[in-house]
């Protein structure tokens, strides 16, 4: 497990260093910012485990810094530090939500040993879920409190809406946060291979079955197993699946012995789930299975405030070296789309605007949008008036290329590639998919 990643924000540069050294000599690795705007843009670039933060500081004080950290991370842990404390400002501080607080002067050993103390609760990959608007954070806070738990969870919600990373949340919130936490996309498998996937198969079970396998169930042991876009595995399957769950234990294909489960199940579904039961088309008894706790995800147009701070996070994935800014022409007109295909399509679009934007700051004209269907009729059209014509009619043959030249610089691995373009695996198979349906060649390294 990698060290915990501490940010130390503190305006006096001699304190700041040495608290930097003593956080580093404890063996943590460390990030520093001089206020609290300097720290949310080293969050909005870096992963980080836990804040520690002076209270007066100018342009943003550390009871700004705070309030801004927990809304867009509730369960992020801070220290507060000030030479000027006294208990009331103490009480106040815990009441805002700091993890503890520490008032200056205060020996180095002081402070290890708190961070010490706090460390089984510090996640080691923090998913960082936004969580600026209010809807958005009533989803999140429901969802760390049945974190607490060992319910099972039913997150639904449109596609590209961050339902997976609502389900890390849950994960990393939850005493099984040291355990694994294994996905699987159902709609990515296909069907002949999914049962054996899931549960396993024995030496010879089938053909070209040459040695055992563990199923995901039994990889997710001790941990949590994400089952993402359920509503598309196939009927027969959701029966053997219910089983599972009720009974806790699993039977690997051409096995004869059952392996007994501890694990908590986490499913996900961009359809009305209700309504596929009632078209026959999922089984009603597992449906209520795995409903224990149902939560949904709104869609990004519903949750506006969330754009803001997933743009800044997108220019940072996707702008290299480049320290990129927004001009707030550009920002309106992100905050006004609809955005039919949610977080990802506007992951899409800020890809395209770092291409087309050749400076540090980007423009309104570089905002292109995807041609889609919204609402099931309406087609938004990609507003192209301030870009070459050329240019405009080029954009998906440029990024379809820019996807297929990282796949061959890296001999057909997806997992390089999508490390080398800034985007998850889900969205390469999603973008390659999409590349197939139109009938485009893939690259000859895929076959």
């Amino acid at each position: 497990m990698n060290a915990p990643q501490v940010l130390i924000v503190e305006d006096d540069a001699t304190l700041r260093g040495a608290l930097c050294q003593t956080m580093e000599y404890g063996g943590y690795q460390v990030l520093n910012a001089r206020n609290g705007k300097d720290a949310l843009a080293v969050m909005d670039r870096e992963t980080v485990d836990l804040v520690i933060s002076d209270v007066q500081m100018d342009e943003m004080d550390g009871t700004q810094l705070l309030q801004v950290v927990r809304r867009r991370e509730p369960t992020l842990p801070f220290v507060m530090m000030t030479a000027h404390g006294s208990v009331q400002h103490a009480v106040q501080s815990m009441r805002d939500g700091a993890t503890d607080y520490l008032q200056k002067p205060f020996e180095a050993n002081v402070l290890l040993d708190m961070v010490s103390r706090m460390e089984t609760h510090l996640p080691s990959q923090q998913t960082h879920m936004i969580a600026e608007a209010a809807n958005t954070r009533q989803v999140l806070d429901m969802a760390l409190r049945v974190a607490l738990t060992d319910a099972t969870v039913l997150i639904s919600g449109e596609s590209g809406t961050g339902k997976e990373v609502l389900a890390r949340a849950v994960h990393e919130g939850s005493e099984r946060r040291d355990g694994p936490f294994i996905a699987l996309n159902c709609a990515a498998m296909p069907e002949s291979m999914l049962e054996s996937i899931l549960f396993g198969y024995e030496k010879g079970a089938f053909t070209g079955a040459h040695q055992s396998r563990a199923g995901k169930f039994e990889q997710a042991n001790g941990g949590t197993l994400l089952l993402d876009e359920i509503t598309e595995m196939p009927i027969e399957l959701q029966a053997k699946l219910l089983r599972v769950l009720q009974e806790r234990e699993v039977e690997r294909l051409g096995g004869s012995g059952l392996i007994d489960l501890d694990v908590r199940v986490i499913a996900t579904t961009n359809r009305k789930l209700n309504e596929e039961v009632a078209e026959g088309r999922f089984r009603e008894d597992l449906f209520y299975r795995l409903s224990v706790f149902p939560v949904e995800l709104p869609p990004l147009r519903e949750r506006s405030d969330d754009i803001g701070p997933l743009v800044q996070r997108f220019l940072g994935n996707h702008g290299g070296d480049r320290q990129l800014t927004l001009t707030d022409d550009a920002l309106q007109k992100l905050t006004s789309h609809p955005w039919p295909g949610n977080i990802r399509e506007l992951d899409n679009c800020i890809q395209r605007a770092v291409i087309l934007s050749g400076g540090q700051c980007i423009e309104a004209h570089a905002i292109v949008f995807d041609s889609a269907v919204f609402d099931g009729a309406a087609e938004t059209v990609a507003d192209t008036s301030g870009l070459p014509p050329a240019l405009d009619g080029d954009l998906k043959a440029r990024e379809r290329d820019l996807i297929f030249s990282a796949l061959t610089a890296v001999n057909g691995s997806r997992k390089k590639a999508c490390e080398r373009l800034g985007i998850s695996e889900r969205t390469l198979r999603y973008k390659l998919a999409r590349f197939r349906e139109e009938g485009h060649a893939l690259p000859s390294c895929l076959a």
